[in-house]
């Protein structure tokens, strides 16, 4: 550093001058040892802080004193970071860096974007982050091993034969060797000759394929399946050919499937002559791979997209549409085709990837994307035949027409896979609300006595969630779509598709898929199914819905206060009471000085004691009687009840011995009653001006109810005597 001397060592200061060593020399040596050292600690502190904002542009200088001098921060961007590690193709880093990716230089398993050419085991896919995406899905091997594909198909087939009826007839051996054999025989009653083609169950570029004309000679080989071999293809210049479609599968919770809008068309490099004995050993003839046919010496390199034995599918169109071929037409049925097949594979792939993401909710981002390569033959009647699928097709570019279509496919793969910086912070921001929501999560206690207004409360809140749900989901999608047709690129949505009908007719399809491989879980899926993929209910629709519910909640809250329960009629303990009014007053004080005269309840006699036979008689008399002295009624609220009358009354139906307890209680009842009447008066008064006036008809008509039916029962259970009257029962009764 300079300003700094060297320290002094010993051999140094062995050759100065004894005479010349002094303590202040020696306290100058320590001086500077120490400001050496101290500023070997300053330099090892600056080295600490650079290391440990190395994700910064910070920088550290001194100046003239040697002071440290701080520069303002200046982040870097977080950088959206790609695992190419496990391809060996060039095309794939070349594209992630247009699309402004980071390669990383070793195998980070934290990157946003992994790309594999081989097998992904479920292990690593379940320790993906949501904000990763790695390029292979979970059980798409049931149908891009060619065993598995033949299987599935053959099931389905069972069900509905003519929907999936594009797939030739396949065996798989040896299971099915004596099924071979069978229609072998029957091929032969017939007169009739047809050729298979054997093929390795996970076989790849044309490896192993051999032709046979008579099955019967088709030994049962493991792990092989033989297939009908379609011997009248549509011809290209003379030449068999199939094509080699592009699809992307963005996600399959929920599925969405994309069609890239070119591809490759693979010419056989010998003209076409049909299957013989003489001929099936020509593989350049019948198969159409370019790892077979770029051995033959007749194969050409494509110079343009019209020559070679590499052409591209926009030249077939153009070529078909030149030969008056419906074009449109034919691509109808090859996307039919796709989406039908991936409906086969969906019931395997949405389990095996719920299997490994088992905390993801439904419609969060797909952490697997996967480009499948789709081998299609057209036959002469132009009908499209499924011949396999590849889960990792080739990207070489050999030829610069490979480049041209294999490189704007990885781009827009990439484009469409909505990668952002944001992606890794979002996602783990979501994490940790969603553990702290499980943490704080309380059990709700289910209340098994409620009553009917809570339950409605209780319906109608599930309703609202519901209908939250579904809102949500809508808006996901209607931003996901908007994403898609503003960033597809060359690549065009097959599934969900935009025309109604066709996607009815997909929904049912898909299952009636879910039922043959889930069975009994295809009855669940039903209503997941017509949510997610054909869901009738718009954004405006789910809001108005939304605010009829919250109308019928505020409706049916009948009760102001906060955790208050409705009351609700308090069980009957007695003879009910109808209601007084003024003209009735000195009645109301006959019916008080009755029931003030019978014995009161005891602990033992229960509430049953005042429907005694002897107070229903002393009621009737005393109501007969005041019925009998009707001008009793019309006397003023200020005037003395007829002691007369009620004495006459008590002396029919018991003792007369309490005639001047009777009269004393006659007359306190009547200020009972007068101070009665204006309470009930007013408690009306403060009920009309509350808001609880529905609950309180719904009381009063319960009451009315109850009453009615306990008099119909009292009257039923009446004590009768041949041969007497009423009255006179009620004598006997008394006596007894």
């Amino acid at each position: 550093m300079p300003g700094i001397k060297q320290s002094i060592s010993m051999s140094s200061l062995s050759s100065i001058d004894r005479s010349d060593v002094g303590m202040s020399y020696l306290t100058q040596c320590t001086k500077n040892s120490a400001t050496s050292s101290q500023t070997q600690r300053e330099d090892g502190h600056s080295a600490g802080i650079q290391q440990r904002n190395a994700h910064t542009t910070d920088t550290y200088k001194r100046d003239a004193s040697g002071n440290l001098l701080h520069k303002k921060k200046k982040r870097k961007r977080h950088l959206i970071t790609a695992n190419l590690t496990g391809t060996r193709y060039e095309v794939v880093r070349q594209m992630a860096e247009k699309v402004g990716f980071t390669i990383t230089r070793e195998d980070d398993m934290l990157s946003y974007v992994i790309w594999n050419d081989s097998f992904i085991s479920m292990e690593r896919i379940s320790e993906l982050k949501p904000y990763q995406k790695i390029n292979h899905f979970p059980g798409m091997a049931e149908v891009t091993r060619k065993d598995n594909l033949a299987r599935n198909f053959m099931k389905i087939q069972k069900s509905l034969p003519e929907d999936f009826g594009f797939v030739p007839k396949t065996w798989i051996l040896p299971a099915e060797h004596g099924q071979l054999q069978n229609y072998a025989k029957e091929l032969k009653a017939r007169k009739k000759m047809k050729t298979f083609i054997i093929k390795p169950s996970n076989g790849a570029q044309g490896h192993g394929i051999i032709l046979h004309r008579n099955a019967e000679k088709i030994p049962p080989t493991e792990h092989f399946i033989v297939q009908q071999y379609i011997d009248k293809p549509l011809l290209l210049d003379g030449y068999k050919f199939d094509l080699r479609v592009y699809v992307l599968v963005t996600s399959t919770d929920p599925l969405r499937v994309f069609l890239f809008n070119d591809g490759l068309v693979r010419l056989s490099t010998e003209k076409y002559l049909p299957p013989h004995e003489s001929n099936l050993n020509r593989l350049y003839m019948h198969l159409t791979n370019y790892s077979v046919n770029k051995h033959n010496e007749h194969y050409e390199k494509s110079s343009s997209v019209d020559s070679g034995s590499k052409r591209s599918i926009r030249y077939l169109n153009d070529f078909l549409r030149k030969n008056d071929i419906d074009v449109a037409k034919l691509w109808r049925k090859i996307s039919d085709m796709i989406v039908k097949t991936m409906l086969v594979a969906q019931p395997h792939v949405l389990h095996s990837y719920r299997m490994c993401r088992p905390g993801s909710s439904h419609g969060a981002d797909s952490v697997c994307f996967e480009v499948l390569g789709f081998d299609v033959l057209i036959d002469g009647k132009l009908k499209p035949w499924l011949l396999e699928i590849n889960r990792s097709p080739s990207f070489n570019t050999d030829e610069r027409i490979d480049y041209d279509i294999k490189s704007a496919l990885i781009e827009d793969t990439f484009r469409l896979l909505n990668i952002k910086q944001s992606d890794k912070r979002r996602n783990l921001a979501a994490q940790k609300a969603e553990a702290q929501k499980r943490l704080f999560r309380t059990g709700k206690k289910v209340e098994v006595d409620i009553t009917e207004i809570e339950k409605h409360k209780v319906s109608i809140e599930r309703r609202k969630e519901e209908l939250k749900e579904l809102l949500s989901r809508v808006r996901k999608t209607a931003a996901r779509e908007e994403f898609e047709n503003k960033n597809c690129g060359r690549f065009r949505r097959i599934f969900p598709c935009e025309d109604k009908a066709r996607q009815e007719k997909y929904c049912s399809l898909l299952s009636s898929s879910f039922s043959v491989f889930m069975g009994g879980r295809g009855t669940t899926m039903q209503k997941e199914i017509q949510i997610t993929y054909n869901n009738k209910y718009r954004e405006d629709d789910i809001l108005d819905m939304i605010a009829e519910c919250e109308a019928d909640e505020k409706e049916g809250k009948v009760f102001t206060g906060a955790g208050t329960r409705p009351r609700l009629p308090k069980p009957l303990m007695s003879m009910p009471e109808c209601g007084v009014t003024a003209q009735d007053d000195e009645e109301d004080d006959d019916d008080e000085a009755s029931e003030n005269f019978s014995p009161p309840l005891t602990a033992n006699s229960g509430r049953h004691a005042s429907f005694s036979p002897t107070s229903r008689s002393r009621s009737q008399s005393l109501s007969s009687v005041q019925r009998a002295d009707g001008h009793s009624s019309q006397k003023s609220p200020g005037s003395q009840p007829n002691s007369d009358n009620v004495k006459t009354a008590l002396r029919s139906g018991s003792n007369t011995s309490d005639e001047t307890n009777l009269e004393q209680h006659a007359q306190g009842s009547r200020s009972r009653s007068h101070s009665r009447m204006s309470t009930t008066q007013h408690s009306a008064t403060v009920l009309q001006k509350s808001d609880d006036n529905i609950l309180l008809s719904m009381v009063k008509e319960r009451e009315e109810e109850l009453t009615h039916k306990t008099l119909n029962a009292l009257n039923e259970m009446r004590i009768k005597f041949p041969g007497k009257t009423d009255q006179e029962a009620d004598i006997l009764l008394d006596k007894v």
